[in-house]
């Protein structure tokens, strides 16, 4: 994917907006969990009334390390600090934790949709497809699931697929902030700014949009240029830890998408 930059007049104030926002990550289906030391991690985000540090995520995991190991089959103690370990960046221990715990509950939807996001996390999307999928029941489909797995479809650069599945899911949940967010970050990573902006503003009015939500905005109106504009939806909630975390998530993204061929290239192979 290439990236835009502004012009020479305008990058100073881009690199100041940068800075402060970072580049936030388009799954918060896949990893924006709110989990705190008493609380177990679920697919769909919840609102934050202060912004969550890393202090915070490490506090997470020495709550639940010892408990864990104590008692490691308990299925509520295993997701909760495989979700702490992922919030500090220890995704592999994370899918670890989660691996074990989906042996011993092969048909449990929660571990094997937080099985799913872990393996999205550290990067093994076709395993996390899979195992999001295997968590979905057709006949009845979980909302949170299908926009988990449009979120992972992005990151393949499946978006128009990823796409048909947001839509799928607002049906179940008309105007969910989570999955909304999803899909302007969707057309975030398409460089259909405008609509992503739309998307995201839409997602930014519902009950329960949190800061990642906003985050996603504060981007898609910074890569637009209009950098004053995003530092002023930014700067209220986005520590530094925030930004430097959503910064090698983001990167880490744009790579695996750079690395995909595009519609040209796919058509021009199949011609």
């Amino acid at each position: 994917m290439n990236v835009l930059f502004p012009p020479s007049s305008e990058r100073s104030a881009g690199r100041r907006w940068l800075a402060l926002v970072g580049l936030m990550a388009l799954a918060t289906a896949l990893t924006g969990c709110q989990t705190g030391s008493k609380g177990t991690d679920s697919i769909t985000t919840g609102s934050v009334s202060r912004p969550v540090t890393t202090n915070d995520f490490q506090k997470s995991v020495s709550y639940w390390g010892p408990r864990y190991s104590r008692n490691p089959t308990d299925k509520v103690t295993a997701m909760s600090y495989a979700a702490a370990l992922g919030r500090v960046g220890s995704t592999d221990q994370a899918v670890a934790v989660l691996q074990k715990t989906a042996i011993r509950y092969p048909t449990d939807r929660q571990v094997l949709a937080a099985y799913g996001k872990a393996l999205a996390a550290d990067g093994q999307l076709e395993q996390a497809l899979d195992a999001v999928r295997r968590a979905q029941t057709p006949d009845q489909p979980d909302w949170r699931l299908l926009s988990a797995e449009g979120a992972i479809l992005d990151q393949l650069g499946q978006n128009d697929a990823a796409r048909q599945l947001y839509a799928k899911a607002l049906v179940i949940k008309p105007n969910d902030p989570t999955v909304l967010s999803n899909l302007g970050m969707s057309y975030v990573l398409t460089q259909d700014l405008p609509d992503a902006e739309r998307v995201l503003r839409l997602a930014v009015a519902q009950p329960g949009a949190d800061s990642r939500v906003r985050q996603n905005l504060a981007l898609a109106v910074g890569l637009q240029g209009r950098f004053d504009e995003a530092e002023a939806i930014a700067k209220a909630e986005l520590s530094p830890q925030q930004a430097e975390a959503n910064v090698a998530y983001l990167q880490s993204m744009l790579t695996r998408q750079a690395a995909l061929p595009t519609k040209k290239q796919k058509a021009a192979a199949s011609g």
